[in-house]
C-alpha cells in the first residue's frame, strides 16, 4: 500500500508523463520514415545495390548499438544527455535528406537516371548512416533511462513502453494530409464541412507527385528529433554506469550458450524470421498503392499501422498464451503468422483482405519477437542475461533484415517484368521461408521445463 501511495504523488506522476512522452517522440521518430521510406527511396533511381544499402545503414546501426550503447555511451554519459546530443546530430542527418534528390532526368533514359542517382547515393547514405548510427542506440538507452528511474519496473515499464508503440501509431497521421492531392480538393466555402473531409481524404496524390510528398518523412522524423532533443534535459538525470567485473567476458559468456541445440536452433529461427518480418517493410508499402490493391497513397502508412494497434492488444494476452500453449505452439504461431499474411498478398491480393490480414503484424510481432526475449531471460543466467538480449537483438533487429535487404532487392530484379513487380512471386518466396521457420521450430526446438545451468554443456 505504501509503494501505491508513493507511486501516486505528483512527482511519480510527472515523472512518468516525461517517460512516456520520451518513448512516444522515440519511436515517433522511427515510425516517420521506416515504412514509406522503402516506397521513397527506391522512387529516386538507385541501383539495387545501392538501395540495400540506403536500407542496411538502420541494421548497421543496430550492430553498432549492440557493443557502442552498452560498453561506451552507458559507462562514459548521463543517459539523458546521450540522448539529447544523439537526437541533435541525428535529427540533422535525417532532416538533410529532405534535401537531396537526384537532378531531373528523362524517365525513359535509364542510363541518365542511374547517372543522376550516382551523383547524389554517396551523401544520401552517409546522411541516412550517421542518422542510424546515432538513432538506434538510443533506443536502448531510453529503455535504461525508464528502467533506473522507475521504482518498480516490472510493473510500471509497459504502460511507460506502450507509448513508443503509439507514437509509431501516431506517426503514420501526418502524411494523411500530406499525401492529399489538395488541387483536386473543392474549397470549403463550395461544399459542406462533412463533404469537403471526405474529398480532402479521399484524394490522394499519385506517381511523381506522391513520391515528392513522401521525401517529408524526413521533415516529420528530424522535427521530432530536435523536440526530443529539447526536452532530454528535462528527463531525470541517469548517471553513467561504472563497469562490472565480468562485463568484458559477457558477450563471449552469452555465445557459448549456443552449444544448448534448443538455443542454437531458436537462433538460426530467429535470423529467418527477422529476415522474414523485413520484407514485410520492404514491399508492403508499394504493393498496398499498386493497381492490384488500389489503396491512395495517404493511406497506406494508416494501413500499415493496423499491425501495431493489434500487437497492442495482442501483447496482453501474451502470458496466458504461453501459460496455456508453452513455449513453442506460443513461436510457431508467431512464424506461421507471417506465413499467413504473405499467402493473402500473394494469392488473394483484394483491397480488404490486404488491409485486414494487417492485424496479423500483432500476433507475428508478441508470439515470436517478444516470446523470444521472454525466452533468453528465461534459460539464460543473470550475469548473460543483457548480453543474450542485444545477442539476439543483433538478429532481429540488425543481420537478419540486412540478409533481406539484400535478398529482396535481388528479388526485385528477378521477378520484374519491364516496369511491374511479380508480386506473387516476390510474396511466395517470404511465405515459404516462414513457413521453413516454423518446421524447423516444431521438429528441432526442445527446450527443457527449467533453465538450463550456468555452465553450457561442452559441445
Amino acid at each position: 500500500m505504501a509503494a501505491d501511495a508513493a507511486l501516486s504523488t505528483p512527482q511519480e506522476t510527472a515523472l512518468r508523463r516525461k517517460l512516456c512522452l520520451m518513448m512516444f517522440l522515440q519511436i515517433f521518430i522511427w515510425g516517420a520514415w521506416f515504412e514509406l521510406g522503402f516506397d521513397y527511396i527506391p522512387s529516386l533511381g538507385f541501383a539495387g545495390w545501392q538501395n540495400a544499402l540506403i536500407f542496411g545503414a538502420f541494421n548497421i546501426g543496430a550492430l553498432v548499438a549492440l557493443f557502442f550503447s552498452t560498453q561506451f555511451a552507458d559507462r562514459r554519459f548521463a543517459a539523458e544527455k546521450f540522448l539529447g546530443v544523439s537526437h541533435v546530430i541525428g535529427g540533422a542527418a535525417i532532416l538533410a535528406l529532405f534535401f537531396i534528390r537526384p537532378a531531373p532526368a528523362d524517365p525513359t533514359d535509364k542510363a541518365a537516371v542511374l547517372a543522376a542517382a550516382d551523383a547524389v547515393f554517396w551523401p544520401f547514405f552517409l546522411l541516412m548512416l550517421l542518422h542510424c548510427v546515432f538513432y538506434v542506440p538510443t533506443v536502448s538507452i531510453a529503455n535504461s533511462i525508464a528502467f533506473a528511474n522507475l521504482k518498480n519496473p516490472a510493473r510500471e515499464f509497459g504502460p511507460v513502453r506502450v507509448w513508443g508503440t503509439v507514437g509509431w501509431i501516431v506517426a503514420s497521421w501526418p502524411f494523411i494530409f500530406i499525401l492529399v492531392d489538395w488541387a483536386k480538393v473543392p474549397a470549403l466555402s463550395e461544399v459542406g464541412f462533412v463533404d469537403w473531409v471526405g474529398k480532402a481524404l479521399g484524394t490522394s496524390k499519385e506517381g511523381a507527385a506522391a513520391s515528392e510528398a513522401q521525401r517529408y518523412i524526413f521533415v516529420v522524423a528530424g522535427a521530432a528529433s530536435f523536440v526530443l532533443a529539447a526536452i532530454s534535459p528535462l528527463l531525470p538525470h541517469t548517471p553513467p554506469k561504472p563497469a562490472a567485473g565480468g562485463d568484458s567476458f559477457a558477450w563471449l559468456k552469452a555465445a557459448r550458450f549456443l552449444k544448448n541445440p534448443f538455443i542454437a536452433v531458436l537462433f538460426l529461427v530467429t535470423f529467418i524470421d527477422a529476415a522474414v518480418h523485413q520484407s514485410f517493410f520492404y514491399w508492403t508499402a508499394s504493393f498496398l498503392k499498386s493497381p492490384e490493391v488500389g489503396i491512395p497513397a495517404n493511406w497506406v502508412l494508416p494501413v500499415m499501422k493496423i499491425g501495431q494497434i493489434a500487437e497492442i492488444l495482442t501483447m496482453l494476452v501474451l502470458g496466458y498464451v504461453l501459460r496455456t500453449f508453452g513455449w513453442r505452439l506460443t513461436m510457431i504461431v508467431g512464424v506461421l503468422g507471417h506465413s499467413a499474411r504473405f499467402a493473402v498478398f500473394a494469392f488473394y491480393p483484394e483491397k480488404e483482405a490486404a488491409i485486414l490480414i494487417n492485424a496479423l503484424h500483432g500476433v507475428c510481432y508478441a508470439f515470436f519477437f517478444a516470446t523470444v526475449y521472454i525466452f533468453v531471460d528465461e534459460f539464460f543466467p543473470k550475469d548473460t542475461r543483457s548480453s543474450a538480449q542485444g545477442l539476439f537483438n543483433a538478429l532481429i533487429i540488425g543481420v537478419g533484415p540486412f540478409v533481406a535487404n539484400l535478398v529482396c532487392g535481388q528479388l526485385g530484379e528477378t521477378y520484374k517484368v519491364g516496369d511491374k513487380l511479380n508480386y506473387s512471386a516476390i510474396f511466395q518466396v517470404s511465405m515459404y521461408a516462414g513457413l521453413a521457420a516454423a518446421v524447423i521450430l516444431a521438429l528441432f526446438f526442445h527446450p527443457p521445463k527449467s533453465a538450463p545451468s550456468e555452465t553450457p554443456p561442452a559441445a
